[in-house]
């Protein structure tokens, strides 16, 4: 059995064949069962969350990722994203590798925000604001740029110097980014806003908007979390990963519908039909769209085969 760690897990999932592939498995017959969450008491700390996350393609694999999800874990300098993922045969059941799933799991997740800005932002998007400077930020920005030419990248955060920091990592790696220091005034720039956070209230406001832009939000990962208000949500053409999760787990969704605001109706679409073609997405230069992902097992399914086929020599670079 292959073990990859965190390195070797970025290695094998460059972005441009992981959005592909991640397209390809919304469109296949991968079966998906309600994951496992659990809430899980910290003392002293925010609750922390254990995911058990699995699916499968018959006949060809089968994968489960455990993650846990600790809030408080900047505090000893120690990513948020701690899991493992366990890839098998949908054969004969034999183990094939164990993935790093903290790297997996940011991978997937800007690639799949990617994937929905391909059919949901504006072709020419340029500017992109980045809210937030966790793990994914860096993440997200590089997978964006692979399907928009986006040429300048504007980052903000609570902490300005984690802002700054993330601003450095973003140049050393090529992209044009630069720290802003207003958000209200950044997001009325952005053609694509994306929000990475673990904020319960909105941070960014509808009003704020201009026409054609495109809102990804990925990081209120519970109902009572937040990163947008009913006025975004209201101007907005609503996506989702799946309507499954979204109208479970996702604040950004959950919330505006309790309040009347919007009903279930109004999401116009879920990944597998964007990527199926059966909704077009974006259908005019100054429609505003919005897409909440919660995340999806088939993309971690996605992203662990194509680690193991890069891992095991059978895709050449």
């Amino acid at each position: 059995m292959l073990v990859l760690n965190e390195e070797q897990t970025r290695g094998a999932l460059p972005f441009p064949e992981l959005i592909e592939t991640i397209a390809n498995m919304f469109r296949s017959d991968c079966v998906m069962p309600v994951r496992h969450h659990h809430d899980m008491d910290v003392p002293g700390e925010a609750t922390a969350v254990m995911l058990l996350m699995p699916a499968w393609v018959p006949g060809d694999h089968i994968g489960v990722k455990i993650l846990n999800l600790f809030p408080d874990n900047h505090l000893r300098s120690l990513p948020t994203i701690i899991g493992t993922y366990l890839l098998s045969s949908g054969k004969t059941g034999e183990m094939l590798a164990m993935v790093e799933g903290g790297e997996l799991t940011a991978r997937r997740t800007a690639a799949t925000s990617a994937l929905a800005a391909r059919y949901l932002a504006r072709e020419d998007a340029s500017t992109m604001l980045m809210v937030g400077t966790g793990r994914l930020s860096l993440n997200l920005m590089e997978a964006h740029a692979v399907g928009r030419p986006l040429k300048r990248f504007l980052i903000w955060g609570r902490n300005k110097e984690k802002a700054e920091e993330t601003v450095r990592q973003a140049q050393t790696i090529g992209l044009d980014a630069v720290f802003a220091g207003d958000l209200a005034t950044a997001a009325s720039e952005a053609d694509i806003i994306s929000c990475a956070t673990l904020s319960s209230e909105p941070l960014i406001r509808g009003e704020w908007l201009k026409p054609g832009s495109h809102l990804d939000l990925i990081g209120a990962y519970k109902p009572t979390m937040r990163e947008s208000d009913d006025m975004a949500v209201r101007r907005s053409s609503l996506f989702v990963d799946t309507r499954a999760g979204a109208l479970k787990e996702g604040g950004d969704i959950v919330q505006p519908i309790q309040a009347g605001i919007i009903s279930k109706n109004d999401i116009k679409a879920e990944m597998a039909e964007l990527a199926h073609g059966t909704h077009p997405g974006r259908t005019s230069a100054e429609e505003i769209t919005l897409f909440k992902s919660v995340g999806a097992a088939l993309e971690d399914l996605a992203g662990a085969i194509l680690a193991f086929r890069h891992a095991s020599g059978q895709v050449s670079r």
